[in-house]
């Protein structure tokens, strides 16, 4: 069982005078660093008079959190100095950038990671020019920041962050500032839950550290302006214990946030001690640490005669006019010797000894920690041989099976594999048995921590499927899992998925941020199973409809997207191990839960999944000539609707050379230019020919298949077929009907593109429409499918 490595400390603990004043120095240090950064091209030190062209001509970056970020680093730094804690801390207020480089540079973890930027006036002067510059840094706590798996640029996703960089790390301490603009978003509002999921015996510890300076960019915050106690009702019903801080002199805000801190961290010690000692399975209420700050605190007061410090004046550049208004540049100067630098800074531009007392050492500095940098940490996932899942093929379209309960066995597995280890999470909203993964709670069960009864199934205290129903809390948990060196599934209805469209938009920018940054260890990809799809969710009518999520992740950057549509039980196998080996991506499958044809064997799985898009050789009626027509298809629903539409023509047109291909990884049909997966047009030419018509049956929006080959040379012999919005309450042939995707339809298509076809086999595309018209009577009147379709099997 983990041990409690932070032990209580007494009130011995309690920093004297002289610490205080190392404190006040650290975070008068790192003031001055963060304002140099927003303002300063050159003179970092203020060796002689400011003077404008020492002034950026361009200025960018935001005060108003800056010092109240200075501020709980310097603490933190406190209490992991003087109890040895293992830490990691989040920071999500907005554009925090200047903060968290100034202490970064200050404890020296910047200069380890970017040796340029020295330790001394050059460096500074270095870090300085570079914030917010061209070929510089971002304003953000960006990837490119040490100690940082958080961009605080989109805010509400620092909790869930925090929550995940803690699941099974039992020694962690993960601190959490949440701003009070961010803490006005869904996504931070959901998150606050997360406590009701954190195991304290296997898992760490977050304390959250909500940073109320009062304002957002141009109006004040909700929870700042909430009476303490109506404040304090709201956190102690989110399951949380809060320790405040409030204040404007520093020497009283330092004691105080000293003391909080003790209290805090005395707190959490408590609990884990009692749980993992006395096996106590009460649920705890944890700390939190409400601060209190004015807004660009110790900056300008007043500003042409407007007041700045504690307003939203505060939140950017209090100063817009220095390099033009004089008054402006003395005022700036005035700020920067407010900080007394001469006492923080020696004559070579290094800290002195007093501002870096409170700096822990090695990677106990947070811009140090190994968890900022989870590819350090990682292991490789224990996958099993995928012949011990594979389902029996003798020939194609034989049997059927569910291929999401097929890879639930294979996840079980892992899971299991992994029990002490723990390196391995599935989340998802509510969703793991209906998605058919529940084979899964034989190895573990659901984290809970909350209240149970007897009518609950598979909650465990110790479980590690996470389940709530907050797409973006299940996204938030992962992306901070992953980001810290483990490995996780997502599985999801693939309609609410956009729910996280743009989470997964900051992770891949993440993602292909980081893959330039040569110290940044590559972390084990977030795989989204999307299920319960589109052309199945007819029970559950439009609202469950939306196959759209591929297109979005299709726009990103293509280093860092694959999306895959496997059309069997053996193709997700084969996917699903791929994806689950693979780093620095985000990896999205599309796969059904309902019976579906086995058509592949698992060797011709893993074989047609590595080429990515084949020929179906036994599908297609192709005698060694070009075929007349090409018959494509991706995803489940359209590769079974192809076939049959390939049957058909067998039968009715069998002098008619149909080629059929399916297409896995729809990165393929990109041109190899664009996308690392991408063909040649050499390869696209010879799988789909350059003048042979193409019906393509796609699972999602048929535009998009023309938006990926659109400059291919047989392109305007391509056709599409797919999701049209039309979508309702109704069975499951006739969402494909409706949307013009069916068997009958694609028979007609080829009938109407394959040239002289149109004249000779009228007849047959009468019967075609026919049965259309047959099908829509049939199941207004039983309710069901057709018997020819309901009970149809591959019979090539």
């Amino acid at each position: 069982m983990p041990q409690t490595k932070h032990e209580h400390q007494d009130n011995g603990n309690v920093p004297t005078d002289e610490e205080l004043r190392h404190l006040d120095a650290h975070w008068r240090a790192a003031n001055y660093l963060s304002v140099g950064q927003i303002y300063l091209l050159s003179n970092p030190l203020l060796a002689e008079p400011l003077r404008p062209e020492h002034v950026k001509p361009r200025l960018l970056g935001h005060w108003g959190t800056s010092p109240g970020l200075n501020l709980v680093h310097t603490h933190l730094n406190r209490v992991i100095k003087a109890r040895d804690l293992d830490a990691l801390c989040i920071w999500g207020p907005g554009h925090g950038g200047p903060a968290v480089l100034a202490n970064s540079w200050l404890e020296g973890s910047y200069t380890q990671t970017y040796p340029d930027i020295t330790r001394d006036a050059t460096g500074m002067a270095r870090l300085f020019k570079q914030f917010s510059f061209p070929g510089g840094v971002p304003s953000h706590v960006a990837p490119e920041t040490p100690g940082s798996i958080h961009e605080g640029g989109e805010l509400g996703y620092a909790l869930s962050h925090a929550y995940g960089a803690a699941l099974d790390n039992p020694h962690l301490v993960v601190a959490c500032v949440i701003g009070d603009g961010e803490a006005e978003t869904g996504p931070l509002a959901a998150s606050w839950h997360s406590n009701k999921f954190l195991d304290p015996v296997h898992d760490g510890a977050v304390l959250p550290i909500l940073h109320l300076n009062g304002y957002k960019i141009a109006n004040p915050t909700v929870l700042a302006r909430l009476p303490e106690s109506e404040l304090d009702d709201l956190l102690r019903g989110y399951g949380h214990d809060p320790v405040h801080v409030t204040g404007d002199d520093p020497a009283a805000v330092h004691r105080a946030m000293a003391q909080a801190m003790d209290t805090a961290l005395d707190r959490i010690a408590a609990i884990q001690r009692t749980a993992r000692e006395d096996g106590s399975g009460e649920r705890p209420h944890w700390p939190v640490i409400v601060l209190r700050t004015p807004k660009g605190w110790t900056g300008p007061a007043q500003v042409d005669g407007l007041p700045v410090e504690g307003t939203w004046r505060a939140h950017q550049v209090p100063l817009a006019a220095v390099r033009d208004n004089i008054e402006h540049l003395r005022q700036l100067e005035e700020w920067l010797r407010s900080y007394r630098p001469e006492e923080l800074f020696d004559e070579h531009g290094g800290p002195r000894p007093e501002v870096l007392a409170c700096i822990p050492d090695g990677t106990r500095r947070l811009g140090a920690t190994p968890h900022a940098n989870g590819g350090l940490l990682l292991r490789e996932l224990p996958l099993p041989p995928l012949e011990r899942y594979a389902v029996p093929v003798d020939k194609p379209g034989a049997t059927l099976h569910e291929p999401t309960r097929v890879l639930g066995e294979l996840l079980e597995d892992v899971m299991r594999a992994t029990a002490d280890r723990r390196d391995f999470r599935l989340v998802g909203p509510d969703e793991t048995a209906s998605n058919r993964l529940q084979a899964v709670y034989s190895a573990t069960g659901k984290a809970w921590q909350a209240q149970t009864l007897d009518v609950d199934e598979h909650l465990d205290r110790h479980g590690r499927v996470m389940e709530i129903l907050s797409e973006h809390t299940c996204q938030g948990w992962l992306e901070g899992y992953l980001l810290t060196g483990r490995h996780g599934l997502f599985s999801c209805y693939e309609a609410f998925v956009h729910i996280v469209d743009s989470m997964v938009n900051q992770h891949i920018k993440w993602l292909r941020v980081t893959r330039r940054l040569p110290w940044r260890a590559p972390i084990a990809s977030l795989n989204y199973l999307l299920t319960s799809h589109v052309w199945r969710q007819d029970h559950n009518g439009f609202s469950h409809q939306d196959p759209g999520f591929v297109d979005h992740i299709l726009n990103k950057s293509p280093e860092a997207v694959r999306v895959y549509l496997p059309p069997d039980a053996n193709t997700l196998l084969s996917v699903a191990d791929h994806a689950l080996r693979s780093r620095d991506y985000v990896n999205v499958v599309v796969a059904g839960k309902q019976p579906c044809f086995d058509w592949l064997t698992m060797d011709q799985a893993r074989v047609h999944c590595a080429r990515g898009a084949g020929i179906w050789d036994w599908a297609g009626t192709e005698d060694g000539g070009e075929p007349d027509v090409v018959l494509a298809c991706a995803g489940d629903v359209p590769t079974q609707e192809v076939l049959a539409a390939a049957q058909l023509l067998r039968g009715l047109l069998p002098k008619l050379s149909v080629r059929v291909v399916n297409v896995v990884d729809i990165a393929r049909l990109l041109p190899s230019e664009e996308h690392p997966h991408g063909m040649s047009d050499f390869e696209y030419d010879g799988l789909f020919t350059p003048d042979k018509p193409v019906i393509f049956a796609y699972h999602g929006y048929p535009w998009l298949i023309h938006r990926l080959a659109y400059r291919r040379t047989g392109h305007r012999h391509l056709h599409v077929r797919g999701y049209k919005e039309i979508g309702t309450t109704t069975t499951p042939f006739d969402m494909v009907v409706g949307n013009d995707m069916d068997r009958y339809r694609l028979v007609m298509d080829v009938i109407d593109r394959v040239p002289g076809l149109a004249v000779r086999a009228a007849a047959v595309r009468q019967r075609m429409e026919d049965a259309r018209l047959r099908h829509r009577e049939w199941i207004r009147e039983h309710g069901t499918d057709l018997p020819e379709v309901a009970d149809w099997a591959w019979g090539g």
